[in-house]
């Protein structure tokens, strides 16, 4: 694909994209939930080995070309990577129809004002340099708001649009994903806040171009019809943010025109024993009702 079929393709395109970005700190989680034991590696190398056997395995599963995944987020080491033939993981993503995302943030500072902002990125022009190499569309960088602070929110909104003009100019496409906690006493407040403030921000973002949000699918429905409709923005997917895959697609279905970015709730019933054939069937059950709540 080129890039401006990938950019029409999450511009219109019927489905959602898979969050396959699991980092160093969430790893072990993510394979415990596979099946896989910490016994069962040894060390950062053999840790990495192991989640890049499970998403290659996801990538090459037949469910996952049947065209309802549209696009996926990638961990470096992943787009790093290749599949067992030796093919770049993000050229096999464009082969299957995939638009290829890379998560490109080092993690985050503890909480000040209600909010936890990213911590610097000195290697972010290098990065984007080789995902433009590779073929990669886009990155994504992700940072989380607690409390319905005004400071904490703009200042957490501006910090996402300071690195996403950064991302623009390097010729790919940001995802600002800054992340309502599900578990926030003032989840509303929080998320009317972060709207005004995203609004405000997208006026830095030049003619012509846009940016992508991924946001946690709001307390109320709709809110956020505004930025999916603001000509300055590709697309806006949410997150799953702890809910379970049921209770995110029930919730996500209520809100037109946003489109899943899930992982979690995309993986939770995959295990390392399936064979190839059960684990398709339970991957494309995933899939199928992640894709009728993206509708």
């Amino acid at each position: 694909m080129t890039f401006e079929e990938m950019k029409q393709q999450m511009a219109t395109g019927q489905g959602f994209i898979a969050a396959l970005d699991q980092s160093g700190g969430s790893t072990p989680k993510a394979l415990r939930g596979y099946g896989v034991e910490d016994s069962e590696w040894s060390g950062e190398e053999e840790m990495f080995g192991q989640i890049h056997k499970m998403r290659c395995r996801i990538i090459n599963s037949p469910s996952f070309g049947s065209g309802k995944v549209i696009g996926a987020i990638l961990f470096e080491r992943t787009m790093e990577g290749c599949s067992d033939d030796g093919t770049p993981i993000p050229a096999l993503l464009a082969q299957r129809g995939v638009v290829p995302f890379l998560k490109v943030d080092q993690g985050m500072h503890e909480a000040e004002n209600g909010a936890q902002l990213m911590k610097d990125m000195p290697r972010l022009a290098e990065m984007c340099a080789r995902a433009r190499e590779l073929g990669v569309f886009g990155t994504k960088m992700r940072s989380v708001i607690h409390d319905a602070n005004k400071e904490g929110v703009r200042n957490n909104i501006a910090q996402q649009m300071d690195f996403g003009l950064e991302i623009l100019d390097h010729g790919l496409v940001p995802i600002l994903e800054p992340e309502v906690s599900l578990q926030s006493e003032t989840r509303a407040e929080a998320e009317a806040m972060l709207l005004d403030a995203a609004l405000e921000q997208l006026d830095r973002v030049p003619d012509g171009q846009q940016v992508m949000w991924k946001l946690t699918i709001p307390a109320e429905a709709n809110a956020y019809s505004a930025l999916i409709e603001h000509p300055k923005v590709l697309r806006v997917v949410a997150l799953s943010g702890g809910y379970s895959r049921e209770d995110a697609c029930r919730e996500l279905a209520k809100n037109n025109g946003m489109i899943a970015s899930f992982s979690r709730a995309l993986l939770q019933e995959l295990r390392v024993g399936m064979d190839d054939a059960e684990f398709d069937r339970v991957l494309g059950n995933a899939i199928n009702s992640i894709a009728d709540a993206s509708c």
